[in-house]
């Protein structure tokens, strides 16, 4: 099978040559620009600046050479812009806190203080405050909450609606052109469709927007969801119309050169239970998703990918009927999160793209034989019968050691006979 063939075969419940895998498709399954640049070395590529194509959490692109050399089997193409509301372009020399030099992209502008920490800014805007903050100590940067105080009697849905717009004709010709270029390649092509997210709390807080207004702290959005139940569905309802519109738009540009489409990353678990009760879900979420995932599969190929860390099982089952195909990152470490009881009771309903290896303890932390175990265990209950592309549970993180990665690489590929 080529790659394509191979994810698309498990996403549709069929048991491919063997068991695919992401790294570097999606914001979600990327690889932090530090451990870009030590897998580079430890297989002998050319030494090169990684580019950082998503600031927000310093994801280093995984070039084609380091496929390649991994196994990857997916392509992404990014959304027009980078969280911090900049395009992933015309790359420029910087030297992160802990030494490294990088690419990043141009309206990438930080300053710091005398602690060395390091403040970005949205658009790239330096005439406003910053939108992001990198402690010295860090390895990624963490959302400065900017939100106005909040009139409770002139609250206007509208004034969360600026980051929802149609896509522009600059921003499809750069989708279009990166989607052409990545159908190109051989690979699964996933796509992240920008404004389909509903309440994803890493958008909430407007890291891209100069001056955001509305609901946007993090603690009042979570309230808001409990005691202002209409506000958020009238904001959902007319998120999702724009969204459609745009799914129909970026259709008609690039049809076929996608294959998986990231609609979503709101999380929905925590370590040990659900954010919200099953009948809320399906009550404020499920009618919009649905909505999205009825048009994409009536109208395209598409298959369609929902993040949600923690303890979600709960909530498959409503995923399932909103119609995703897909759910990531599996945080089998969760509570409840079992990987034999989520392959028994919903492997033949539903992809899990993720639960590879915990990123959390085993994969950072653990020894390469640890790791080795994990990755074994979790490839023999997972890979039956297709439904299952292997990756990490989230992204791999900084301070990663080297020889737990090829650990896992390694053990994927023995087991599939390679």
């Amino acid at each position: 099978m080529t790659p394509r063939e191979r994810v698309l075969a498990a996403v549709e419940h069929r048991e491919p040559d063997y068991t695919p895998m992401d790294l570097g498709g999606t914001p979600v399954t990327g690889i932090h620009c530090s451990i870009v640049e030590a897998l580079r070395k430890h297989y002998g590529l050319p030494q090169r600046l990684v580019k950082v194509h998503e600031p927000y959490q310093m994801l280093g692109m995984v070039e084609d050479d380091l496929k390649e050399a991994m196994g990857v089997d997916t392509v992404g193409v990014p959304a027009p812009n980078t969280i911090f509301g900049f395009p992933p372009e015309n790359y420029k020399p910087w030297t992160a806190p802990w030494g490294q030099d990088l690419l990043v992209p141009a309206d990438f502008h930080t300053t710091s203080n005398a602690e060395g920490d390091q403040f970005i800014y949205p658009k790239g805007d330096m005439s406003v405050g910053p939108s992001g903050h990198m402690p010295a100590s860090s390895f990624f940067f963490d959302t400065i909450i900017r939100q106005p105080e909040i009139d409770e009697d002139k609250l206007d849905v509208e004034e969360n609606m600026e980051e929802f717009e149609l896509i522009s004709d600059s921003d499809l010709k750069r989708f279009a052109s990166m989607a052409s270029a990545a159908r190109k390649t051989g690979r699964c092509v996933v796509a992240n469709l920008p404004g389909a997210a509903l309440g994803d709390i890493a958008l909430v807080p407007a890291p891209f927007l100069v001056n955001p207004k509305g609901i946007r702290d993090i603690t009042e959005w979570y309230m808001s969801l409990a005691v202002r139940q209409d506000y958020v569905k009238e904001l959902f309802a007319r998120q999702t119309a724009i969204a459609l519109q745009n799914f129909k738009t970026i259709n008609d540009a690039c049809g076929d050169d996608l294959d998986v489409v990231m609609l979503c990353g709101t999380d929905f678990g925590t370590q040990n239970s659900t954010f919200c009760s099953n009948d809320t879900f399906r009550d404020i979420w499920l009618p919009y998703y649905r909505q999205m995932n009825d048009w994409i599969h009536a109208n395209t190929k598409w298959k369609t990918f929902k993040h949600s860390c923690g303890a979600v099982i709960p909530l498959i089952n409503s995923f399932i009927d909103a119609g995703f195909d897909i759910l990531n990152p599996v945080q089998c470490s969760a509570g409840g999160m079992d990987p034999q009881v989520l392959k028994e009771q919903f492997g033949d309903r539903i992809t899990f793209w993720g639960g590879g290896v915990d990123t959390q303890r085993v994969l950072p932390f653990g020894t390469p034989e640890e790791v080795r175990q994990q990755v074994s265990e979790r490839l023999r209950i997972f890979s039956k019968n297709g439904g299952f592309v292997f990756n990490t549970i989230h992204n791999i993180q900084a301070k990663t050691p080297i020889e737990n990665l090829v650990a896992m690489l390694e053990t994927r590929r023995q087991f599939n006979g390679q």
